[in-house]
């Protein structure tokens, strides 16, 4: 992919998903990695990231803000833990750089505010890493909704299982944490809302931590309830119970149930769907898998319409703050 002029691009952390970033690199000869913060970088993360033939080339700083001040940079892709995320993303605007950020953006209400605040300036491009959104089993989803083969969805069922495995410092701590529902929750809560159509208006929650005292604060088990924009319910349920011996580290599942029929993907089954005239079926042709990060890239530099909008951005950011809370409490909160 060929951009109009050189771009410059920083890296602050490698937590979460920086992969989808320096992944694309190869393809974009026009952008160039030129200096990483380690800002907090798990200490293992960051041995494994410095064997990237770009982070080699690539000059380190221990933190952002002397990063910030030495280089001059034009995009930066923000991936440290998510209690330090706000501000780095702030600190960003302030330079006037375009940041595609590890998510979520914010852990509260508030930071949040700050960081729309910043990115409203005219010219001033936010983006944030949820690439789960261009795999081609969720936009097969997507598409079906869109055809009518199901009708108007009424329930959404979604899950995330995970591996617990070796867990970072940082994902220990509620500070640096948040919860589970923000670290991983906002993934399923997007492709929840972006596959049925609906809008999210209520949410309650629950978030425990059962057995295994070595990850510190950090919850295994959560489940969130929502009343759809039409009256109906979804439902999301997560945990990090899944054994090491399961062929996958995770077992994400989607189910949209609609008033003429039923799609759903799970890691086993692929994406199946049955309906009025159709018996139950998987189907095998798939859209093509994008990229989160050249969909923000072709946006900025190249003019094109950005598939996820920071209007979308910023609503899984509001639902999944609001689920948090939700799920601290115990109770009902309006989205």
């Amino acid at each position: 992919m060929r951009l109009p002029r050189k771009v410059k691009l920083g890296i602050i952390g490698f937590d979460g998903h920086p992969a989808e970033v320096l992944g694309q690199l190869r393809r974009l000869p026009d952008m160039e990695l030129v200096a990483y913060a380690v800002d907090g970088t798990d200490p293992a993360t960051l041995t494994s990231s410095r064997k990237n033939a770009f982070v080699q080339k690539a000059k380190s700083y221990d933190d952002y803000a002397t990063m910030l001040a030495q280089e001059t940079l034009d995009l930066v892709a923000v991936c440290n833990n998510d209690g330090r995320r706000a501000g780095a993303i702030l600190a960003c605007a302030a330079k006037g750089l375009h940041v595609i950020a590890e998510k979520p953006l914010a852990l509260n209400h508030h930071d949040l505010a700050a960081v729309k605040k910043a990115y409203s300036k005219p010219g001033l491009r936010l983006s944030m890493l949820l690439p789960m959104r261009f795999d081609p089993e969720y936009l097969a989803l997507k598409e079906i909704v869109a055809s009518g083969e199901i009708g108007e969805v009424a329930q959404i069922t979604g899950q995330k299982s995970y591996q617990l495995g070796a867990r970072p410092e940082w994902q220990k701590q509620r500070a640096s944490y948040g919860s589970t529902v923000l670290w991983i929750g906002i993934h399923m809560i997007d492709l929840m809302r972006f596959c049925s159509g609906r809008e999210f208006a209520e949410v309650a929650g629950y978030q425990s931590h059962v057995k295994f005292p070595e990850i510190g604060a950090m919850e295994n088990v959560t489940a969130a309830v929502y009343k759809l924009d039409n009256g109906g319910v979804g439902t999301l349920h997560m945990d990090y119970l899944r054994p090491a011996a399961a062929p996958a580290h995770g077992d994400d599942r989607l189910r949209l149930a609609g008033t003429k029929g039923i799609a759903e993907y799970s890691f086993d089954l692929g994406v199946s769907l049955m309906n009025e005239n159709t018996k139950p079926h998987r189907l095998t042709q798939l859209p093509p898998k994008g990229s989160v990060f050249l969909d923000f890239v072709e946006s900025v530099y190249l003019g094109k319409e950005q598939s996820l909008t920071l209007a979308d951005i910023y609503r899984v950011n509001e639902i999944t703050i609001a689920t948090h809370e939700a799920s601290v409490a115990h109770g009902f909160v309006k989205i």
